[in-house]
C-alpha cells in the first residue's frame, strides 16, 4: 500500500501528477467531491460500492481528484489512506473547461464549477475515458476515469 502522503497533491496544471506518480500513466483515478458536512466513512463507502458496482478493482486505483481546497477534507484524507493514493487537486477554473455528461448548476453556483467527481476524474486521467458518472451520497460524490494506457484484466492490446 502506497503512503498518500509520497505523492502530494497536484495543481491544475493539465497533466496528470507529473514525476511518474501514475506508474507510466496506467490505472483508475476516482474524482470526489465532499460537503464540509460528508462524513470520512461516507466517502470511503462510496468510492467502494462504486468501483464494486462497475466491477472495477480497487488496487486498479492511482489516486483519489478534486478541487483545489479538498484534499484536506477529513472524508477526502481518509479515503486516500483507505486505498493508500495521493490526492490530486484542481482549481475551479480547471475544471469548468472539462466536459462532462451531468453537470449540475447548483454545484456551479456553490464552487465555481458545475462538476467536480466528474470533471477532476477527467482532468486527472488527461484524455481517459469516464468509466463510472458521479455517484452521490448526501454529502459526497465519486467518479471513475481510467487513463488512456489502462486495459482491463483478458483485455486485448
Amino acid at each position: 500500500m502506497r503512503n498518500p502522503d509520497d505523492a502530494g497533491p497536484v495543481g491544475g496544471e493539465g497533466r496528470p501528477f507529473g514525476e511518474g506518480r501514475l506508474l507510466d500513466g496506467e490505472g483508475l483515478v476516482v474524482g470526489v467531491g465532499v460537503r464540509a458536512t460528508a462524513a470520512e466513512t461516507e466517502l470511503v463507502e462510496l468510492v467502494r460500492r462504486t468501483l464494486a458496482g462497475a466491477g472495477l478493482p480497487t488496487d486498479a486505483v492511482r489516486a483519489l481528484a478534486t478541487l483545489t481546497g479538498k484534499g484536506g477534507h477529513p472524508a477526502v484524507r481518509a479515503a486516500a489512506a483507505a486505498f493508500g493514493v495521493p490526492v490530486a487537486e484542481y482549481p475551479a477554473e480547471a475544471l469548468a473547461a472539462v466536459r462532462v455528461p451531468n453537470p449540475s448548476g447548483t454545484v456551479g453556483e456553490a464552487v465555481g464549477t458545475v462538476s467536480v467527481a466528474e470533471a477532476a476524474a477527467l482532468a486527472a486521467t488527461d484524455g481517459g475515458e469516464l468509466l463510472v458518472p458521479k455517484r452521490k451520497t448526501a454529502s459526497a460524490t465519486a467518479a471513475v476515469a481510467r487513463t488512456p494506457h489502462h486495459r482491463n484484466a483478458g483485455e486485448r492490446p
